[in-house]
This record gives C-alpha cells, sequence and structure tokens, in this order.
C-alpha cells in the first residue's frame, strides 16, 4: 500500500514538474503552437515524396560535402604528383586535382563518399524537376501557390549553378572542357563578355582564379541560398497546406492524411535512409566521374567523347544544333551560334516558367484558390504544353550526345544532326497536339464509366444480334473522384477551344 502511494505522489511530482517546464518555455517560446504542428495533416499518396527525395538528397550532399573539405585543395597551383595512383606518377597538374587524386586512392573511404557525393547530387537535380513536373502537370502551383513555385524554379536554378561549380573543381580534363565552354558562352555576350571572362577567371583562360572563386560559391554562398530557399518553401507548405488528390472527405478547405506525428515523421524517416541506402549502394557498385582516366586540364587538349552531367547536357544538345550564325556590327562579331543556345535559349525557358501561373491564370480567368490537385487529363492544354516542353528537352539532350550516337549506331554525325534539328521543330508541336486528343479521349472514357459503369469483359448478344458489354457499377471513392473533376463534355470542349483560340 506504501509503494503505491509513493509511486503514486511521484508521478504526481512529475506531472508538476513537467508542466511547470511547458509553462516556462512557452513563457519564452512558441512551445504550445509547436506542438499543434505535431498534428498537422500530411497526404499518403507517394507523388508528395518527390519533393523529400530532394530534401534528403540535399541533406546527403551536406554530409558528404562537409567531409570532402577536409581533404580537397581549392588551389589551380602547380605540382608534381607522386600519389598511388602509378599512371600519373611524375605529371604537373593542380593542387585540386592532385587532392581529387589523394581522396580517391589514398584517404580510406575517400572514393566512396565522393561518389556519394556525386551521385546525391544528380539525384538531388533529379528529384527537383520530377518534383516541379508533378506540381506542374497537377495545377499545384495555382493560387495561392505562385510565390511556391517561383521559389522552387529558383531552387532548380541555384542547383544547376551549384552542380556545375562542384562538377568543375577537381580540375580534370573532362571538366576543364566544359569550363572552356563556359568561357565561350561568356564571351559571346555583346560588349560586357570580355569583361565578364576576365573578372570570373582573373586573367586569360584558364587563369590561377576560378578553382579558389568557384570554390567559395560551391560552399559558402549557394548551399547558403538553398539552404535559406529550402527553409522558406517548406514554411510556405506549412502555412499553405499540402494539395491533395480529390476523394471522399477531401475538399478545398481540408487536409486529409497522416499526422506529422508519429506517422508522418516515421514514414518520412523512413525515407530518408532508403535515399541514403540507395545512394550508398550506387556510390559503391556504380564508377561515376573517374577523374584519374581523364587526367589533369590542358587548355590545348580535349577528352574524346566528353559529355557533361545530364542537368546541363540539354546546353551542349542546343550548341550542337544551332548553325554557325555570325554577324558582324561596327567591326564587332555577333557569334548566334553561342548566345542563342546558351543564353537566350535557358533564360526564354527559365522566364516561361516563372511567368506561367500567372499567364495561365491570365488566360483562363480562374482566381480561386485551389487545394484539390487537378488531374493531368483534365487539363489538356496545360498537359500538352508540359509534355511539349519535355519533348522539348529530350530532344536538346540526346543532342548532346550526336557523336556518341552517331558511332554507336554507325550513322553519319551529319545527317544526325539534321534530323534532331528537324525533331527539334516538329516534335513538341506534335507532342502538344497527340497530347491533348488523348486527355480528351481520357475525359470522354472517364464520362463513359460515370454513365454507364466499369465494363466486366463480358460480352453478350442482343435480341436484335447485336453485340454489347456488360457493366457493373462503379464504387462509391470511384464515382466521386470522377464526379469531382469532370462535368459536362460540351463544356468542357467549349473551354478547351477557347483556351487553344
Amino acid at each position: 500500500m506504501l509503494w503505491r502511494m509513493s509511486r503514486a505522489r511521484a508521478a504526481a511530482r512529475a506531472r508538476h514538474a513537467s508542466e511547470r517546464t511547458a509553462d516556462w518555455l512557452d513563457a519564452r517560446l512558441p512551445f504550445h503552437e509547436g506542438g499543434g504542428l505535431l498534428r498537422k495533416a500530411f497526404p499518403d499518396h507517394w507523388s508528395f515524396l518527390l519533393g523529400e527525395i530532394a530534401l534528403y538528397s540535399f541533406v546527403v550532399l551536406v554530409l558528404t560535402g562537409v567531409w570532402l573539405t577536409l581533404f580537397f585543395s581549392p588551389t589551380m597551383s602547380e605540382v608534381v604528383y607522386h600519389g598511388s595512383y602509378r599512371p600519373l606518377d611524375g605529371i604537373l597538374m593542380s593542387e585540386a586535382y592532385a587532392s581529387t587524386l589523394d581522396i580517391s586512392f589514398d584517404v580510406r573511404g575517400g572514393l566512396l563518399i565522393r561518389q556519394l557525393h556525386h551521385w546525391a547530387a544528380l539525384v538531388f537535380l533529379a528529384a527537383i524537376g520530377v518534383h516541379l513536373l508533378r506540381v506542374f502537370f497537377t495545377g499545384a502551383f495555382r493560387r495561392p501557390r505562385e510565390v511556391n513555385w517561383l521559389i522552387g524554379v529558383t531552387l532548380f536554378v541555384l542547383a544547376l549553378t551549384e552542380g556545375f561549380a562542384g562538377y568543375s573543381l577537381p580540375d580534370d580534363l573532362l571538366s576543364g572542357t566544359g569550363l572552356r565552354i563556359a568561357q565561350g558562352i561568356m564571351m559571346s555576350i555583346p560588349v560586357v563578355g570580355t569583361y565578364l571572362s576576365f573578372f570570373a577567371f582573373g586573367a586569360e583562360f584558364p587563369g590561377e582564379d576560378l578553382i579558389p572563386r568557384l570554390y567559395a560559391l560551391h560552399i559558402l554562398l549557394l548551399p547558403g541560398l538553398l539552404l535559406a530557399l529550402l527553409s522558406l518553401h517548406l514554411l510556405l507548405v506549412f502555412y499553405l497546406k499540402h494539395t491533395q488528390w480529390a476523394g471522399r472527405g477531401r475538399s478545398e478547405r481540408n487536409v486529409v492524411g497522416r499526422p506529422m506525428f508519429p506517422r508522418f515523421t516515421a514514414s518520412s524517416g523512413g525515407l530518408f535512409f532508403m535515399v541514403f541506402g540507395v545512394l550508398t549502394i550506387l556510390s559503391g557498385v556504380a564508377q561515376i566521374n573517374p577523374v584519374w582516366a581523364y587526367g589533369p586540364y590542358r587548355p590545348d587538349v580535349v577528352s574524346t567523347g566528353s559529355q557533361p552531367d545530364w542537368y546541363v547536357g540539354f546546353l551542349e544538345g542546343a550548341l550542337r544544333l544551332v548553325p554557325p550564325w555570325e554577324t558582324t556590327v561596327a567591326g564587332h562579331t555577333l557569334m548566334w551560334n553561342v548566345l542563342l543556345p546558351a543564353i537566350v535559349l535557358p533564360g526564354a525557358l527559365f522566364t516561361v516558367l516563372y511567368a506561367y501561373p500567372f499567364v495561365e491564370r491570365r488566360f483562363t480567368g480562374d482566381r480561386a484558390e485551389h487545394h484539390v490537385c487537378e488531374r493531368p487529363r483534365d487539363n489538356p492544354v496545360r498537359t500538352g504544353l508540359g509534355v511539349a516542353a519535355v519533348c522539348f528537352y529530350a530532344v536538346l539532350l540526346a543532342a548532346g550526345g550526336n557523336d556518341i550516337v552517331a558511332q554507336t549506331f554507325r550513322v553519319s554525325v551529319n545527317t544526325l544532326t539534321w534530323v534532331f534539328r528537324i525533331a527539334l521543330v516538329l516534335l513538341p508541336p506534335l507532342a502538344l497536339m497527340v497530347t491533348r486528343r488523348v486527355c480528351l479521349a481520357l475525359q470522354e472514357a472517364d464520362q463513359e464509366r460515370l454513365d454507364k459503369g466499369e465494363e466486366t469483359g463480358e460480352v453478350r448478344q442482343t435480341i436484335a444480334g447485336g453485340y454489347e458489354e456488360s457493366h457493373e457499377p462503379l464504387d462509391e471513392e470511384r464515382r466521386y473522384v470522377l464526379g469531382a473533376s469532370g462535368y459536362d463534355m460540351g463544356e468542357r470542349r467549349s473551354r478547351e477551344d477557347e483556351l487553344e483560340r
């Protein structure tokens, strides 16, 4: 009996102490408000995990990047290599390249961490790109999330810049070729191009200042901006609520899903370890960026079959497809074959991405708030434009390896270049038209399924001698989803025709 009373008194004292601690924290911090956030609902559809994959890849990048900074020497001072990789013994190279070789061959676990960092960078960019596509095709950028869309596009631009800066740091022959192309792109800008090149490289190419400057950008400025924008992006996700797919009990005024703690936290933590594990396995079994095979950078040498990482491959393809156009004005030569694909084209592409939410709202007149995702088939024009853009990018990416493709399939590289040029002009509008027709056909199929039910696959003969297929009623959830996203087909068609005009 006394034992039970002592336990009750101990429990009361513990409860009193916890209440006092909570009151102390609440007087100084938003403690109770933060506790309410732990019950915030998160949708559990797989498509919402794409942003989390990008976030966790960024975490891996930060962890491995901090480790690599302990061993990397960001200087272009020349040294003679006498490390473990014997084929390069006695070769003159920069300290940046020599330290990269030391990380790969002389630091325990160095090659694994280097490759983990590189694979995480590729997955990070890929996840951001696919996440942006998911947001675009489902209309999740509409009011009130336009600002978050702008932040997402800016994150993608910063990630591209960060990836290129990190890719260039080892000062090997492949990355040096990329820097040479970047210098040519700077020089193509009228009037100020020469000054930009001298400012970036500190002297005539290659100079000795670029690697230290890229290193500062890569480990300080760009990660700081990425971290700040990621935090703002997540803050807006919390504030504006997640979008969600249509379903019973889901509306524009609520969010149905798992509470942040403990269910979402547990599943999200598991996803982090899965991402970390997959990247580690890739780093252990799939070789990437073997800088020792390329050798140190020399301005008079280019490695055979030089290909950049995939995220800048579309720029390489654009440079290869534009004909050698030049214009001389007042003694100044404009290199259109560099200026158009490397400056004007990416500028136009990202301008369209930034402006699209406002352009769509202007043409559709839709100013309402949207918290329920729109199925891609329910907006054929937007879906067609997205597919056309993906096709445009795919052609440029494939054109970036036209020499490798020509050698592999034993075709003329000139013929292949013209094939890519024609495809770049014809394929996007064709993809737009085909995608729109497919979306309308899917809408009609949904409307028929809503009116008649699901086909069972059983065919029977009618009294008149014809054949018809039997149907069974849709389940309540399916009927609700189709009913929520569908409306009169005549009205739908007239709306699409108006948007096309």
